[in-house]
């Protein structure tokens, strides 16, 4: 079994929770684009906790409901007050009609998610995740993906989890979204005291660089998702996937470019992948997505591979070619 080399823990911003530099995606073990077992699912979490991680981060959307059942059913056994949980707020799970939209998740029974940032909205999705989830409390609650709802997001959602903030039902509040622009605007003009924020700052995508500078100025924490990009910044050839569809030719030319350097030092792309999303200063902790205990190992195997600072800096400069 590998474990972190480092698992202390870190605050999130100036509030928040204290969390481990790596936490666990539960996204995959909510049948992210395949099925996983219940045993898988359980492995998963068991791994990533026997590897020191204690940050779990989830939402309502993942497997419309699975993902949290799931993982509350793995941590049930853990002391509560040693690990952190976020989920999400901004679609609660209905009854599936006839003509149910697509989604990204496998196998997700009778329920489908239906934005809905009201503040009744808000305390229902809240309520609902603690009895999936089994606990008596969210230590993280995030706005999840108000691309198109930013004008409810101001005007109920965020008001709502920070009264909640102030009466200690929460610990911490933040946003966790796949752009960086609205984030900007949320941290500049709201008391937020994370984000989260998937797939614009790694090796292939720097978008999120202003928005980090912004939180390291006004004392925001940072979690970073999707930091192999769902999968190129692993393997190009056996994950040729890009923000969760198929990478373009450009991309998969790119990414065959680090690799390249990578496999000339003798590094996994995935690690040099993990090392430069925590190596940048106002980054708190990254998420990686796990769907078996394989992949846990992995991972946590990447952060303990030593990369030497001339790498990331050959890799700096073909980013910015």
């Amino acid at each position: 079994m590998t474990t972190l080399d480092d698992n202390s823990k870190r605050p999130l911003g100036r509030h928040g929770p204290a969390v481990t530099a790596l936490g666990l995606g539960c996204a995959p073990i909510g049948n992210l684009f395949e099925t996983v077992s219940d045993d898988d699912a359980r492995a998963t979490v068991d791994a990533a906790w026997d590897a020191g991680i204690r940050y779990f981060d989830t939402a309502p959307l993942y497997g419309h409901g699975a993902s949290e059942r799931r993982l509350g059913g793995a941590l049930r056994i853990r002391p509560r007050h040693d690990y952190v949980l976020s989920t999400k707020v901004g679609r609660v799970l209905r009854p599936a009609g006839s003509n149910r939209s697509a989604t990204i998740f496998t196998d997700v029974g009778d329920l489908e998610p239906e934005f809905d940032f009201t503040r009744d909205g808000i305390l229902r999705s809240l309520e609902e995740s603690l009895k999936r989830l089994g606990t008596d409390r969210i230590d993280i609650a995030l706005v999840h993906d108000p691309d198109d709802h930013e004008d409810d997001a101001n005007r109920h959602a965020f008001p709502t989890l920070l009264q909640l903030r102030d009466e200690g039902v929460v610990a911490a509040v933040g946003c966790g979204m796949n752009q960086t622009a609205m984030l900007e605007r949320f941290v500049a003009r709201i008391d937020v005291d994370c984000v989260l924020v998937a797939g614009r700052y790694s090796l292939l995508d720097r978008s999120a660089a202003k928005l980090l500078t912004q939180c390291a100025t006004r004392g925001v924490g940072v979690i970073l998702g999707g930091v192999f990009n769902t999968g190129v910044l692993i393997d190009p050839d056996a994950h040729p996937t890009y923000d969760y569809a198929a990478a373009s030719p450009v991309v998969l030319e790119r990414a065959r470019t680090l690799q390249a350097v990578c496999d000339a030092r003798g590094i996994a792309l995935g690690a040099a992948a993990l090392q430069f999303a925590m190596r940048h200063p106002a980054v708190t902790t990254v998420l990686v997505g796990a769907r078996s205990r394989a992949e846990v190992d992995l991972d946590v195997g990447y952060t303990a591979t030593a990369i030497d600072d001339d790498v990331f800096a050959q890799l700096e400069r073909l980013a910015a070619t």
